[in-house]
């Protein structure tokens, strides 16, 4: 009798575990999902900021491009070309822009290619010649009047005028052309000499301008150059005077294909016609 109520004990207490558990179960599954309702500002995502562009490198003299008596170095330039081609010594050239290495100009460095001019201030002139003054506050005007300067038609084309002479006494073997040969060439042996053509000063002494081998550059005025190439030797320095007649080189054949001497006259930097100026033989 005992024992069945032990076995009646023992499965209520299993009976009230199980129904403890599937409670317990139940309410695990039906527990209603939680959701965070607090107002949680999300992250804005992050800006990617623009790299910012390199700073534009300004050549030295840009604010002068295309502006009279500046040029605009183009690739294949140098001093020297730039220097005859514009009438000018390539020293000058070189101080006038503040150049201490001519062998580093830049594409599209703007230089200066005519000699700096200080602007004076000056009264405006009448068309009449006569300089004008305001008038004062007193409703005078000034006593000084003054008459303009009139240029002297006689000094306009001193540097026209030049004393000139062959450079060499060989035939010449290609005329002037504008296009295929900017000066006269002549012919004559290996070691023959070559004379200034008129007084001036040597401006450049060199090889640094191809396809002119050992050249010569004089400067004669402030119009005119004379330019002696393809020596075999060169017998001047630079900043030295020399007199017409005067023996500078020796012909030869440097950068050319025979012996012969190149020379060109520089008018204000363009090339013009040597015969046009040589006295007639």
């Amino acid at each position: 009798m005992l024992s069945v109520w032990r076995r009646v004990l023992v499965w209520s207490v299993l009976l009230g575990c199980g129904l403890v558990l599937v409670a317990c179960s139940s309410q695990r599954v039906n527990r209603a999902p939680v959701e965070d309702r607090g107002n949680h500002a999300k992250p804005a995502p992050a800006v990617m900021e623009p790299a910012a562009a390199p700073p534009v490198k300004q050549l030295p003299g840009f604010e002068n491009a295309g502006k009279p008596g500046y040029y605009t170095v183009k690739p294949g330039d140098t001093l020297t070309r730039i220097s005859l081609d514009n009438g000018q010594p390539w020293k000058d050239v070189a101080r006038w822009n503040n150049i201490d290495k001519p062998n580093q100009i830049e594409v599209g460095q703007v230089l200066r290619v005519v000699p700096p001019v200080a602007v004076a201030a000056a009264a405006p002139v009448s068309p009449t010649g006569v300089v004008t003054r305001p008038v004062t506050s007193s409703g005078a005007a000034p006593a000084v009047t003054a008459a303009a300067p009139k240029p002297q038609p006689e000094l306009a084309g001193a540097d026209e005028v030049v004393d000139w002479s062959w450079p060499v006494t060989g035939p010449v073997l290609a005329g002037f052309d504008e296009v295929k040969n900017k000066g006269l060439d002549l012919g004559g042996a290996a070691g023959d000499a070559v004379l200034a053509a008129a007084d001036g000063k040597v401006v450049y002494v060199g090889e640094g301008l191809r396809g002119y081998g050992k050249l010569i550059i004089l400067k004669h005025n402030n119009t005119f150059l004379t330019a002696y190439a393809h020596n075999q030797a060169l017998l001047v320095k630079e900043d030295q005077s020399v007199r017409k007649g005067q023996k500078i080189a020796e012909m030869g054949s440097s950068d050319t294909d025979r012996v012969k001497l190149h020379f060109e006259v520089r008018r204000q930097g363009k090339p013009v016609d040597p015969a046009k100026f040589l006295p007639t033989r």
